[in-house]
């Protein structure tokens, strides 16, 4: 009867040892997963440009600056029209007026006694017009528009706003990307590639094309969006 026990408990704790040892290697199988990135870029136009021509006239009496400052936009929307760029598309926005004898501060011997800062923005989906007019900025200065750059950058801001259209496609060609990785590890590590774990879509960033010190992604029409997504899966 004690052998028989003796046995028993025997078997026992070889079954137990046994089941203990599968569920160890269903764990470690279950937390066997690779990680990989997916990266999908795409090349793309801008489709709309604000370009603020801001510009400021002088004179010792305010009638003096406005009769300046009207000459100024007079100038303006006369070069705007010789760049074919319609009326349409330009809105008068900033408008300063200082008194520099108001300001106790002021050196005394300052000639001007009024300043007019004017701001007209350009808004346009023409990228090429505006940005050719852009290359012939000086002729304005040549005609006597003082143009000022004090309220922010003087060139134009170069927009795309169709990121959603393409969303869907980038993250099919960075899924795509990732999986191809994650395919190619599994066979590397004599595994066969399982089911998705999690999924991380990442965040769309809209680029400037030629990546430089200095150079801003605003100003260049020509942008590059691009995605990394992050996907775990299993393996088998």
């Amino acid at each position: 009867m004690k052998v028989l026990s003796a046995v028993i408990l025997g078997l026992s704790a070889i079954m137990a040892a046994a089941l203990l040892a599968n569920g160890l290697t269903d764990l470690r199988t279950g937390d066997r997963y690779v990680t990989v990135k997916g990266v999908a870029e795409r090349e793309v136009q801008a489709d709309l440009a604000l370009w603020p021509l801001r510009f400021v006239a002088t004179g010792n009496t305010l009638d003096e600056a406005q009769k300046r400052a009207s000459q100024s936009r007079e100038a303006i929307m006369a070069f705007l029209n010789l760049q074919a760029i319609n009326k349409s598309a330009v809105e008068l926005q900033r408008l300063d007026v200082t008194d520099t004898r108001a300001n106790a501060y002021a050196a005394n011997n300052n000639p001007q006694k009024f300043i007019i800062n004017q701001t007209l923005m350009v808004r346009s989906e023409d990228i090429d017009k505006i940005r050719q007019a852009a290359q012939n900025v000086s002729e304005l200065v040549d005609s006597g528009v003082v143009l000022s750059s004090d309220y922010g950058p003087s060139g134009p801001t170069y927009l795309f706003s169709r990121l959603n259209d393409i969303k869907p496609d980038m993250i099919s060609q960075a899924t795509a990307s990732a999986r191809e990785a994650a395919e190619q590890f599994a066979r590397d590590a004599d595994a066969s590639l399982g089911g998705l774990r999690r999924a991380n879509q990442g965040v769309f960033q809209i680029l400037a094309r030629d990546q430089a010190p200095g150079v801003s992604e605003k100003q260049q029409p020509v942008k590059t969006v691009r995605v990394v997504s992050t996907f775990d899966y299993y393996l088998k």
